[in-house]
């Protein structure tokens, strides 16, 4: 009997396919080899199929907006502003946008600040990627707590910096690991350019640095003349409306401060700011400016008439009592279905729990298992530099209804309490 054979033209395409790869893979950077597919990306693919609950995607509840309102709103400025909006803009960003952004801090707790300062970006995490570039050389170190955003990983990581961790306890970064970490790299001659914190509601941790260590911190950096990149996505969202005051607040020439609209009003936008210390301000410019030309003025637009026009505050305050209530229907669920054995963070704000099972159990394979019962987490593998496995997970409370939370604990439970009783056997 005669094999089958493929068709002559097909074996033809992928003998070119092969030989272009080949030929191609040649021409990658050593940068391209750290860019790594997001663990998050890859999960949050598979959280919109049908039938499953997510709790894995930190994104936040859209459906309270008042999107009939704004419809009219992005309407009216297209058909009177559309010469403006839909052409190209300024590289700093738009002048009403980066006063009202200062409104935003005033709320946030850094009264004062100067538009001339704030260079509009699109998301917080194109700000970090200027950040490593504007700053960083490779092998150069950059500071974060563990466990971090991985978005910020895979950022830093591309430019082929060093990322060390420092250890968090319930009160956030341990400003005593900071110090010790500091003096044995500048022992071994490591340059430290970057301190990247998510002080608020630190993501994927839901933990938050206490009131009394933040200038602890900045003291520390600066006698080792280290910049801190204070990333504040969540720092509105504490469930008591009084936010904790920015490192970036008494600091003003040693914190390069991040903000994003993402989690106030919507992610869909793609619009973040970065205030930046003066002395600093004009090459984080230009390089903002070499990634993106111009963030886009039509969305600027529609954020400045946001927050001009509508009760934003409001709405957060809203928002704040909807995710408090989630957040709380998690923490009843965990405590309900999990034994002694499993711990997890009891957050103030933002949208994350993380959780801990005993030593030994990776989280990792258990993701699969989740799958099938239909339920996604995010493994904590995937919020830290190292290769080594890990027995946390994150879970998010902010864009599912409590009535989900309790069927998606339900549905983790079983295979959390079967991972632990086969560790201990």
């Amino acid at each position: 009997m005669t094999e089958d054979l493929l068709p002559a033209e097909t074996e033809a395409a992928l003998e070119r396919a092969l030989d272009a790869g080949a030929r191609h893979d040649a021409l990658f950077s050593k940068r391209a080899a750290n860019i790594k597919q997001s663990a998050v990306r890859d999960v949050f693919d598979i959280s919109i199929r049908p039938g499953l609950v997510s709790l894995a995607g930190g994104s936040p509840y859209l459906k309270s907006l008042p999107m009939e309102e704004l419809g009219r709103t992005a309407q009216k400025i297209i058909a009177e502003h559309g010469l403006e909006a839909l052409q190209y803009g300024g590289g700093q960003g738009m002048d009403e946008l980066r006063s009202l952004i200062c409104d935003v801090m005033a709320a946030e707790g850094i009264p004062g600040a100067d538009p001339a300062d704030i260079v509009v970006t699109t998301g917080s995490q194109s700000a970090q990627d200027v950040a490593a570039k504007v700053f960083c050389n490779p092998g150069d170190v950059i500071l974060c707590e563990d466990p971090t955003y991985v978005g910020a990983l895979n950022t830093f990581e591309a430019y082929e910096v060093d990322v060390v961790t420092i250890p968090m306890d319930s009160e956030g970064l341990i400003p005593e690991e900071l110090e010790r970490t500091i003096l044995a790299l500048k022992a071994q001659g490591r340059s430290i350019k970057l301190l990247y914190t998510i002080p608020s509601f630190n993501n994927p941790s839901g933990i938050t640095l206490a009131a009394d260590r933040r200038q602890r911190v900045v003291d520390l950096c600066r006698e080792h003349t280290i910049l801190v990149l204070e990333d504040n996505p969540y720092g509105m969202l504490r469930f008591d409306g009084e936010p904790l005051a920015p490192m970036r607040a008494d600091n003003p020439d040693d914190v390069i401060y991040l903000g994003s609209f993402s989690k106030i009003f919507a992610p869909g936008v793609r619009l973040g700011w970065a205030l930046v210390p003066r002395h600093l301000y004009r090459r984080f410019y230009l390089a903002c400016e070499a990634v993106v030309l111009c963030p886009s003025p039509l969305t600027q637009m529609l954020v400045s008439a946001y927050l001009r026009d509508y009760d934003w505050l409001g709405h957060l305050e809203n928002m704040r009592g909807l995710y408090r209530e989630r957040c709380d229907a998690m923490l009843g669920a965990l405590a309900e279905q999990l034994p002694d054995s499993v711990h997890w963070t009891k957050p103030d704000g933002g949208f994350f729990v993380w959780v801990t099972l005993p030593e030994g159990i990776d989280t990792y394979p258990l993701l699969y298992q989740a799958i099938d019962a239909g339920v996604v987490f995010i493994p904590g593998a995937a919020f830290s530099p190292s290769d080594e496995t890990s027995n946390k997970l994150r879970l998010a409370f902010s864009a599912v209804s409590p009535e989900d939370i309790v069927t998606g604990v339900a549905r983790l439970a079983p295979i959390l309490r079967r991972a632990i009783a086969d560790a201990s056997a």
